[in-house]
């Protein structure tokens, strides 16, 4: 029985082309890693966005016991509250145009929850409420943790998107579907420094 030999530059195809395969199927791999960590980093930010948004009634309805006749403000936070849970996004829906709707209405929300949160500089018995107190503890909190998902989520975004934009990955990713994620950008407001007025 007679044995084939292969030839040189047909086992140097071969091991290129197993080279290859190798090279796809852990840059593939890779690619599924990072993009699950910007899911999670994303379902991060939305946690902590429901989480701010379940104490908000709690709070409303502190300050409105002890401020009643401010309710255009009351009235104010609770329908930007509205409009940001009604906005919402699934990651591989979020574009850029998608992610600054979505931090227009939160930031709607903070500014709404400022002015009902300066308001209660005025009433010195809700200030020394014990529940108004703890709830604008957790909402501190909460603010904190926000600035800190974002922040997570940015990192993970910008790991990512070098990630499918380097070469040659970006062929693996551009053949696998694998897109720019956008990441959080700060407000345009956010580059002017606050007035401050003692008039």
């Amino acid at each position: 029985m007679a044995t084939k030999k292969i030839g040189k530059g047909t086992l140097a195809i071969v091991v290129a082309i197993i080279i290859l395969a190798i090279y796809a199927i852990s840059s593939y791999n890779s690619m599924v890693t990072q993009d699950e960590a910007v899911r999670t980093a994303w379902s991060d930010v939305q946690t902590q966005y429901q989480r701010r948004s379940d104490l908000i009634p709690n709070l409303v309805s502190t300050v409105r016991g002890y401020a009643s006749h401010e309710s255009t403000t009351l009235e104010q936070v609770v329908a930007a509250r509205s409009r940001a849970t009604q906005l919402t996004a699934d990651v591989d829906q979020l574009t850029p145009e998608k992610l600054q709707q979505l931090e227009a209405a939160q930031g709607e929300l903070s500014a709404a929850l400022g002015r009902l949160l300066a308001i209660t500089e005025n009433y010195p018995d809700l200030k020394a409420n014990q529940n108004f107190s703890e709830l604008q503890a957790q909402l501190e909190g909460t603010e904190n943790r926000i600035a800190e998902s974002r922040r997570l989520y940015n990192e993970t975004v910008r790991a990512y998107n070098t990630g499918i934009r380097r070469f040659p990955r970006n062929l693996v990713a551009g053949l696998f579907g694998f897109d720019v994620r956008p990441p959080f950008q700060a407000d345009a407001a956010a580059q002017q420094a606050p007035t401050v007025s003692f008039d």
